[in-house]
């Protein structure tokens, strides 16, 4: 025995709270799966929500959700195993209204979003795995079986926001690229601390809030480092290229260890109380490598639909799950409207997100992450920035100052590095951000 919606959305995180939102709202009836016993439970989160995307859906956002500090200061910060150099950012400005980002737990934050959904009139049904599609003789999707007793779902549309490597949307036969290379494995301590040892330790107060993002000091391995503040613990982890990781043979948690130990980490860490530890894995291939979004009475978003944006400058993944979540919810409905849940019906999705930066934004930075994986931006150049600041303020007297043009072309030719290659990838980043 089956239940009927008109729409169903598997998985309550913010891409799945958004399309149950918007099509809720427009009156449609609507599930949301979610396979943990309340949403948020499941997931593995860092960071930094950016909330413009939030303004259309739920305007007080800023007032009601569980967020834990405004980030008001942004680091980049390039390292080796022993050096750093960092470009700190701070302004008021993004703590005040309408605010930039904010960190935030995503248990709290998943909760709060997918109640909203609830308050509009979806059904959420949490403790409930979707475990396979139901289809016609043709192919067609109109529903989902679950693992709840006579529990399947029938449903003119559903919406796959069940994760990376999203198992509806394989079975659907929407992923070409599902290698390993085009996954990374996101590991995350969170440490407990006061909130004055926080704010002492980061120069903060009050709601204010950091982001620092690392590259390098990954331990050979491609990848990148973050450390986020909240109000009373702070996040600190790694994001390690999954075919490189499992080529060094190495374990997470001793490179989030050498990381800790780093003397540019370890006075900000060291004491913290561990309160939890967890891994993730995170889409981080290229705008070719993109999974299919849309098939006969299906859409796939959020990380589903690998829309999460690792483009070294920009590290984004919330706000592209609610609004790539939002679009799909916004196509279903308009193609129920119309009468035509095919594929060709529900194309509006595909054109919602390339008319605003879900897409845009993939599009234009694809080149990206190959030129952040290859070796030299991850050892090659953090080595030779770090070196050309180390001798530039090495003080020799009586020797005079060599000059900066004679540091830079004595430390290119100690790196071993070619010319033409460092040109490349000039030009290729030039491309990509330009």
């Amino acid at each position: 025995m089956s239940s009927r919606f008109d729409i169903c959305v598997v998985g309550a995180g913010p891409a799945g709270a958004a399309a149950a939102l918007v099509a809720a709202r427009s009156g449609r009836s609507v599930c949301l799966l979610e396979r943990g016993p309340f949403p948020g439970s499941k997931n593995m989160y860092g960071g930094v929500i950016y909330g413009r995307i939030l303004d259309r859906l739920v305007p007080e956002w800023v007032d009601e959700a569980p967020l834990q500090r405004w980030v008001t200061r942004r680091c980049t910060m390039i390292a080796t195993e022993t050096q750093s150099l960092t470009v700190d950012y701070r302004t008021s400005a993004w703590g005040e209204r309408p605010y930039n980002g904010a960190t935030a737990l995503r248990p709290e934050f998943d909760a709060w979003f997918a109640e909203k959904a609830t308050d509009a009139g979806a059904t959420l049904l949490s403790s409930t795995t979707a475990t396979g599609l139901r289809r016609r003789p043709d192919g067609a999707v109109v529903g989902v079986t679950t693992d709840r007793p006579r529990g399947d779902i029938d449903a003119d549309v559903v919406i796959a926001c069940d994760g990376v490597n999203s198992f509806l949307a394989k079975e659907a036969g929407l992923y070409p690229h599902d290698g390993a290379e085009h996954f990374t494995l996101g590991v995350k301590e969170v440490l407990g601390f006061s909130r004055e040892e926080i704010e002492r330790r980061f120069n903060v107060r009050g709601r204010d809030g950091v982001d620092i993002e690392i590259v390098g000091a990954t331990g050979g391995i491609a990848g990148g480092g973050f450390l986020y503040t909240n109000l009373d613990s702070v996040a600190v982890g790694l994001v390690l290229h999954l075919p490189a990781l499992a080529e060094s043979g190495r374990r997470p948690e001793e490179l989030i260890a050498e990381l800790k130990a780093h003397p540019s980490i370890v006075p900000l860490v060291e004491g913290g109380e561990l309160v939890e530890y967890s891994a993730h894995l995170i889409p981080e291939g290229h705008y070719e490598a993109l999974p299919e979004i849309i098939h006969d009475g299906l859409l796939v978003a959020g990380d589903a639909a690998g829309l999460c944006l690792t483009a070294g400058i920009w590290l984004e993944g919330v706000n592209f799950a609610i609004g790539s979540g939002a679009a799909a919810g916004e196509a279903a409905v308009s193609a129920m409207a119309r009468g035509d849940v095919s594929g060709a019906g529900l194309e509006g999705y595909r054109r919602r997100l390339e008319n605003t930066f879900v897409l845009a934004d993939h599009r234009k930075l694809r080149r990206v992450p190959q030129l952040l994986m290859n070796e030299r931006v991850q050892r090659a150049y953090p080595e030779l920035v770090c070196r050309i600041v180390e001798e530039l303020f090495t003080v020799r007297n009586p020797t005079p100052k060599p000059g900066v043009n004679r540091i830079v072309r004595t430390e290119i030719r100690r790196a071993g590095l070619k010319l033409r290659d460092m040109g490349r990838d000039a030009w290729t980043a030039l491309r990509a951000y330009g």
